[in-house]
């Protein structure tokens, strides 16, 4: 049996579960897009049409998907302030203590999601923990609106997804040569100058792959803005999760869908030219 069949069926059953779960269903997202939603909901099979896209770029709709694109870039930049100081500081650690900090920065992901977003509610909510405290040190006389705001939809959205960026920047500093950095400081190059010109250009790809983490998960949420949104922020997976089981127009609720993907497929897409170009390569 030859080398090039033994791979093809170790990697059968992955690309059979690929094909199944993600291609097949993206491919019937593509092709509902087309149609018109019945009258009763589901689709009219007998009506096709491109209004879908004419409708989706409406101003109601398309201020939405600027909107989450926004809480989304926010939330990244945020994460990826937080994220890479992390990360670095557990490279520094002793090699003993490193395990035991990774562990830590995913022990979040242990818990249920709907969980961990619920506590949110507990911690900022009027008479919650964190309002509670600060009235109690004498900081503020008031409640603080930490809930059901874009504030706490942000909030939700780096607390939950940071771990991501920690471990992609984690892993890329791991494999960054010390040696580039010691040249660095031989030559008279200050700390700052080093992690600018040297540390971070070359660990570009695990920013990357952190920032499309982040991203790509929290454009499309739509459990965070539901919950800690309070139902008075919508974003582009609410207004999808809506054209699908409240409204039943499965054919726009496509299109949106449709659309959302193609905007993850760029932000892939720059991540793997961003990563090519950080190892030197060209894509």
């Amino acid at each position: 049996m030859s080398s090039r069949l033994i791979s093809w069926l170790l990697m059968a059953p992955g690309l059979l579960w690929l094909t199944a779960l993600m291609i097949v269903p993206c491919l019937l997202i593509f092709v509902l897009a087309f149609f018109e939603r019945g009258t009763y909901g589901g689709i009219d099979w007998s009506a096709a049409t491109l209004e879908n896209f004419a409708r989706a770029f409406d101003h109601l709709y398309f201020s939405i998907f600027l909107d989450s694109a926004r809480i989304a870039l926010i939330a990244t930049v945020i994460a990826l302030l937080i994220g890479y100081p992390a990360a670095f500081a557990i490279m520094k650690a002793p090699e003993r203590w490193q395990t035991s900090l990774l562990f830590l920065a995913i022990l979040p992901f242990w818990t249920n999601y709907l969980i961990r977003t619920y506590a949110w509610i507990v911690l900022l909510n009027p008479v919650g923990v964190i309002n509670n405290g600060l009235i109690y040190l004498g900081l503020i006389s008031q409640p603080l609106p930490l809930l059901y705001n874009e504030f706490a939809v942000i909030l939700g959205l780096v607390y939950n997804y940071t771990p991501f960026v920690i471990l992609a920047i984690y892993s890329a500093l791991q494999r960054l040569d010390p040696s580039y950095a010691e040249a660095s400081r031989d030559l008279g190059a200050s700390a700052v100058t080093t992690f600018i010109r040297i540390t971070l250009p070359l660990t570009a790809a695990g920013v990357a792959a952190g920032a499309v983490f982040v991203f790509v998960l929290s454009i499309g949420n739509f459990v965070t803005p539901d919950l800690l949104g309070g139902g008075k922020l919508q974003m582009i997976g609410n207004l999808i999760y809506d054209q699908f089981l409240t409204a039943r127009d499965w054919p726009f609720g496509a299109t949106l869908s449709g659309l959302l993907i193609a905007l993850m497929m760029i932000a892939l897409f720059m991540q793997a030219v961003a990563s090519g170009r950080a190892r030197g390569e060209h894509v």
